[in-house]
């Protein structure tokens, strides 16, 4: 391998998420045991906002036509400024970010749309192992990371995560931390990231 980063977009795949909606996966390599991932997500859509904005001033509007009461009005417009603020600085992420660094742990980011970011590390521990999983175990040193299926809306999902240790016993699992949750890769998408990742822990 050779020596600095390498930045690349795996763009071999057309990506989208659970739902259809195209999104990207770019892996940097800082290293042969540092690689990061990032999953983008499609940014807001001002058509979309636009439009929930005019059907509650709309909305308003016609209230107060029949009630002449001016503070409808005003309470619509407060509506919808919190709920523009609540939704890209709580709900709207733009970018999905899994670092893995072979021997000392994971790191997984959240990048919102207002610019908040909100960041997570997890030591590595010892790894017994990563695979590819069917059951959803309700299980912080990282004993495997996997991906998991879990059902949705009739439809059967794909999720990765990390299986946690339980403490006071070694094969145990204690929790589960998923992964992606925001951008929900199909599995096509969590499969390069799992393979990359199982390279980096077969070093370690």
């Amino acid at each position: 391998m050779q020596n600095g980063d390498q930045h690349y977009s795996m763009e071999d795949e057309t990506y989208t998420d659970i739902d259809g909606k195209a999104i990207s996966l770019e892996c940097q390599s800082h290293s042969g045991f540092c690689r990061e991932f990032t999953v983008s997500s499609a940014k807001v859509s001002i058509g979309r906002v636009m439009a929930y904005t005019c059907a509650v001033w709309l909305s308003a509007y016609i209230i107060f036509f029949v009630t002449e009461n001016t503070a409808v009005l005003s309470s619509a417009i407060i509506i919808t400024l919190v709920g523009m603020m609540v939704h890209i600085h709580f709900v709207k992420v733009d970018h999905e970010t899994l670092l893995i660094i072979g021997s000392l742990g994971v790191q997984v980011s959240s990048s919102y749309a207002s610019g908040r970011e909100s960041t997570d590390f997890i030591e590595m521990g010892k790894i017994k192992d990563i695979v590819i999983n069917e059951a959803i175990h309700m299980v912080r040193k990282i004993k495997d990371i996997v991906i998991n299926e879990a059902i949705h809306m009739q439809t059967v999902i794909y999720y990765l995560c990390i299986l946690l240790k339980d403490p006071s016993d070694p094969e145990a699992v204690s929790s589960v931390v998923p992964l992606f949750q925001s951008s929900k890769p199909r599995l096509n998408c969590l499969v390069k990231v799992y393979k990359s990742c199982q390279e980096i822990l077969a070093k370690c």
